[in-house]
């Protein structure tokens, strides 16, 4: 996604609480990609490492959620996927099927909290208000909330004009840690939209193609790179950025969780 910029090289608000930020990605093995992020909460929940920020690149996946796996239609819905390319997979939180490629941008915060479940709605409204001033930052008219017919529907949705969404997010949590994740759909809206129809058709979901929304309906030249950074850039603001490599406890503990989240 390009090299880092100064926030992240040099950290801003010096003083300030520090933020592990991790970009590795793991093309080809969407599970494994989920199970990253497990393995990171398992960890920060733990203790063994602090607060961090997960920024990468997921594969062309179908997210499903544990609420599907008991839907009417949910092995129809897993083969609707595979025949379009994407891969069928089990996601860490809630809510319901998501559809997302090699052009949309996803994110895992991981903050230790020793009460995780008394701030569920705090992180949920920090999380959609940060990833919407940054996609404001880039000229975007984005709004926090949901959208009728949009897939996996939330109230901390982030869409564009009111129309199309293109931030969803979703929390889980552990003894100790609360994973807030989600992914914002950069490019590739109708592609996107083609996968999704049949798959919430099977399950008997509502969805509404048109819902399905991505960066550059607004702006044509959008990068992953440019909202990486100004997401990074609004991160900054209270938090000194601290770049991270996998460590090699968190990638043997994410094997171990890997073949839970194949579908």
């Amino acid at each position: 996604m390009g090299r880092p910029t100064t926030a992240l090289r040099d950290g801003y608000g010096r003083g300030m609480r520090e933020l592990g930020v991790i970009e590795a990605s793991f093309p080809g093995r969407p599970a494994f990609d989920t199970a990253v992020s497990r393995a990171l909460l398992t960890r920060v929940g733990r203790g063994d490492c602090g607060e961090t920020l997960r920024l990468y690149v997921p594969d062309d996946v179908l997210a499903f959620s544990v609420l599907d796996r008991v839907r009417p239609g949910f092995d129809e819905a897993v083969r609707a996927a595979r025949s379009t390319g994407f891969a069928p997979m089990l996601r860490l939180a809630g809510g319901r099927a998501a559809a997302f490629s090699t052009q949309s941008l996803a994110f895992a915060w991981c903050v230790p909290d020793a009460d995780a479940r008394h701030g569920i709605e705090a992180r949920f409204v920090r999380l959609s208000d940060l990833v919407c001033g940054a996609l404001q930052d880039l000229g975007v008219d984005a709004r926090v909330g949901a959208v009728a017919g949009e897939y996996c529907p939330g109230e901390h949705s982030v869409n564009v004009r009111g129309r199309r969404k293109v931030m969803g997010v979703g929390q889980r949590l552990v003894r100790g840690a609360a994973h807030v994740g989600g992914v914002i759909v950069v490019r590739e809206a109708p592609r996107l939209a083609k996968v999704l129809a049949p798959v919430y058709a099977a399950m008997e979901l509502e969805l509404d193609p048109d819902a399905v929304g991505s960066l550059d309906q607004e702006l044509p030249d959008i990068t992953l790179g440019r909202v990486r950074d100004a997401l990074l850039a609004r991160f900054a603001a209270d938090a000194e950025l601290a770049p991270r490599e996998p460590e090699p406890e968190l990638v043997s503990l994410a094997e171990g969780f890997e073949s839970e989240h194949r579908l």
